[in-house]
């Protein structure tokens, strides 16, 4: 294949990817947005394999590690559930991290194979390319793996601080930087070595002291860091296809990093530095001894049957319990009384991007039900029943009103404004942030206790009736 058509394809490619993330960008359309994104990867696959045709031996070795792959990824797609996915999406993004790492080491090893050049004499701004896609990409992985151990529980969701963590990661970052400088002036294997272990450590550092309530920014953070390592390493390799894939999935990454922060009151810049949440995220003192009031499915399901209005607000709790289905279901029965049902999304809602989205459309919940934050809190001052089932943070007033909160200052859903709100949880342990929410114990709230998908059941058999 000529190097022309090759950049063609590439550029096909590209254009693919950019409508896949556009369509990507609305749940009606994502189905559409996946597909466009699989022809796009494989166009770039075979496009690169025809460009470097590979001898027999080659080939069959990539055909292997392909198959390999691909069915373990099948395997996961199938067999993973969705309350599971958040860390599945990290654990992805460590691979990607441990492939850029991979990639630039064997092109310093064997440059003639990469057409970078020969064994101590690759360009210096090869080099530079390699050692800023080997870093990022390590401090991907191991970024990457303290994320999906913090959100399969495997490891506390509390921040782990560390004495002087600060200044800790200000020494790694300038040894870090020293060490590019000094792989690129003398390209020694030795200190490409010590700039991969430095990137290793730091990126433990920088994830480490998050608290579980930033894990959704966390996550998108770490899908923009693997998108610029494989950019980095689309330089170095001259790849056209890898550097247009990774500029769009840092950017993307990015902006929806961008996005959260605002979501969260977070600062980006330090988001991007790994140094936000550490200090406050956790528990917020003594736990309440205040009386709530408590009520039954029965009384759930009358209330709504004699509302006009009502909002949704799906969380982590609904995932977890796998409630979506029976959400739906109620709210179909609802909607037959004449009772108007709207869906309310908090952009950190769950434990990744989307996460309450993705969930919905797989109940087949119609989209134009479906309302961001900013679209939808301006509607439950007229609301008569905010049906909250399992969100936590992102409905707690102490945003709102404590200052010494580790939530202060997020954007929240403003539930509490409802006529009523039905808020429905295991009991009354606080949330993800560890911060108790003082909407139970408001005189509008009613607590529905008990597994998310139970309870929806017995409203929905109530409703029935």
């Amino acid at each position: 294949m000529s190097a022309n058509l090759a950049a063609l394809l590439y550029l096909v490619a590209g254009v693919l990817f950019i409508l896949a993330l556009r369509g990507l960008s609305s749940p009606a359309t994502s189905r559409e947005g996946n597909r466009y994104g699989m022809i796009g990867m494989a166009v770039a696959v075979a496009t690169t394999l025809l460009l470097h045709l590979p001898p027999l031996a080659g080939f069959a070795l990539i055909i292997v590690g392909a198959a390999a792959g691909g069915g373990a990824g099948a395997y996961v797609a199938q067999r993973i559930p969705m309350t599971a996915m958040p860390e599945l999406v990290a654990f992805f993004h460590s691979l990607v991290g441990l492939a850029a790492v991979l990639v630039a080491g064997s092109a310093f090893f064997a440059p003639h194979a990469f057409g970078i050049g020969a064994p101590g004499q690759i360009e210096g701004g090869s080099l530079f390319e390699m050692s800023l896609g080997a870093a990022i990409g390590a401090i991907t992985f191991t970024g990457s793996i303290i994320a999906f151990l913090k959100l399969s529980e495997r490891m506390s969701g509390k921040p782990i601080l560390l004495p002087e963590r600060h200044t800790i990661n200000i020494m790694l970052g300038v040894a870090l930087a020293a060490l590019i400088l000094l792989f690129v002036s003398t390209e020694s294997g030795f200190w490409l070595f010590l700039l991969i272990l430095v990137s290793f450590t730091l990126g433990v550092t920088l994830i480490i002291p998050i608290g579980g309530a930033d894990m959704p920014v966390v996550v998108s953070m770490l899908n923009s860091y693997s998108g610029w390592a494989a950019a980095g390493i689309g330089f170095t390799l001259g790849n056209l296809a890898l550097i247009i894939t990774g500029a769009l999935v840092g950017s993307s990454g990015a902006i929806l990093s961008y996005i959260m922060c605002k979501g969260m009151n977070r600062s980006f810049i330090s988001v991007i530095l790994g140094g936000f949440g550490g200090e406050t995220a956790g528990p917020s003192g003594a736990k309440e001894t205040r009386n709530v009031k408590q009520g039954s499915a029965e009384d759930a399901a009358y209330i709504m049957q004699n509302a006009g209005k009502i909002i949704i607000v799906p969380g982590y709790g609904m995932a977890v319990a796998q409630a979506q289905h029976a959400l739906r279901e109620m709210a179909d029965l609802l909607k037959k009384e004449g009772v108007e049902i709207s869906y309310a999304i908090h952009p950190v809602a769950g434990r990744m991007p989307g996460h309450m989205n993705v969930l919905l459309a797989e109940a087949n919940v119609p989209y134009d039900e479906v309302f961001e934050l900013e679209d939808i809190n301006s509607e439950f001052g007229q609301a008569d029943v905010a049906f909250v089932i399992g969100a936590n943070d992102v409905t707690n007033p102490a945003a709102k009103t404590d200052k010494s909160s580790a939530i202060y200052g997020m954007p929240i859903l403003d539930v509490e404004k409802a006529k009523t709100v039905l808020f429905l949880k295991r009991g009354m342990g606080s949330g993800y942030a560890g911060v108790e929410n003082e909407l139970f114990f408001r005189p509008n709230t009613m607590m529905l206790f008990g597994d998310a998908k139970k309870t929806v059941e017995a409203i929905v058999k109530s409703l029935a009736h």
